[in-house]
């Protein structure tokens, strides 16, 4: 199997695009994962109705992938792609627009084949500061972190349920969407990094809400349940960008698991390359 590409929080910004475009046209990889935060900061939302408002899927992402597309014809990779925290869900139709055309495959909290492989999405992360709570859910029960604000009292670019709002956790998503399967083969694109690792490390250092200290660790805790549990081949994280700066590392081994973040606080594109055959020999260069 060829080599894959793994990239995440590109936050609109064209310059990265282009890079990771030239990337697979030099490459040719069999598939490219895109770990959410893909669109403009997601305050557009509150813009929507605003006909000033660019629509960044439909007139920048769907006809340049088209391009790359028609351009390097048969050799085109898969491409598994997921929203993240920032990006508004009223996004969602024009990203399923570019999935019926053949562009990518959108997997949030769904499962694909690729080759002996299944690949999994999901985009939801913990409580976080941000008022935008469209893939913000409760972790593993109903606390929030000091300074953050809860799934219920955030806004919505799309409506949501009460019952959604008040009792949906990530830890029963990740338990629905799994079921009994035995993960060993498969390949997990998350948006939130897990709890208490290298890769969820914010800047909190000395921050302190209502005098009590921030953690520093902002990952899921039901995500890094899950990945002890199960094992899972390779499981594919952003969210958290200055992680790698601060703790120097992009990547950790939880049992045997491999777990890999493309987030990056700087301006280049930070790209993790892989082979599902060989992920200890995972690479990580910003571009």
């Amino acid at each position: 199997m060829n080599n894959c590409l793994f990239v995440t929080d590109l936050h609109g910004h064209t310059d990265r695009y282009r890079k990771l475009w030239k990337l697979i046209e030099e490459e040719r990889p069999e598939a490219v994962f895109l770990g959410g935060d893909l669109l403009p900061h997601g305050l557009v939302a509150r813009k929507s109705l605003d006909i000033s408002h660019q629509d960044f899927v439909g007139n920048f992402l769907v006809p340049e992938f088209g391009r790359l597309r028609d351009q390097i014809k048969q050799s085109y990779p898969r491409i598994f792609l997921i929203l993240g925290n920032d990006d508004p869900r009223f996004e969602e139709p024009a990203v399923l627009a570019g999935a019926a055309d053949g562009l990518w495959e959108y997997i949030h909290n769904r499962s694909v084949w690729f080759g002996p492989y299944t690949i999994y999405g999901y985009s939801f992360v913990p409580p976080t500061p941000f008022p935008l709570k469209d893939w913000e859910r409760y972790d593993v029960s109903r606390f929030v972190d000091p300074g953050c604000i809860s799934p219920e009292e955030g806004y919505y670019s799309v409506p949501i349920s009460e019952t959604d709002k008040k009792y949906a956790t990530i830890q029963n998503d990740l338990k629905e969407l799994t079921g009994k399967m035995d993960l060993a083969q498969s390949i997990f694109l998350f948006h939130s990094p897990p709890y208490q690792t290298a890769l969820d490390r914010a800047a909190l250092d000395g921050k302190m809400v209502d005098h009590v200290p921030l953690d520093v660790h902002v990952g899921s805790i039901a995500i890094q349940r899950f990945i002890e549990e199960h094992q899972p081949l390779i499981t594919l994280h952003g969210h958290v960008h200055e992680s790698a700066r601060l703790t120097g590392a992009w990547k950790e081994q939880i049992g045997r698991t491999y777990a890999f973040s493309a987030a990056h606080d700087g301006p280049e594109l930070a790209l993790v390359r892989f082979n599902p055959q060989k992920p200890e020999q995972a690479t990580r260069e910003l571009i």
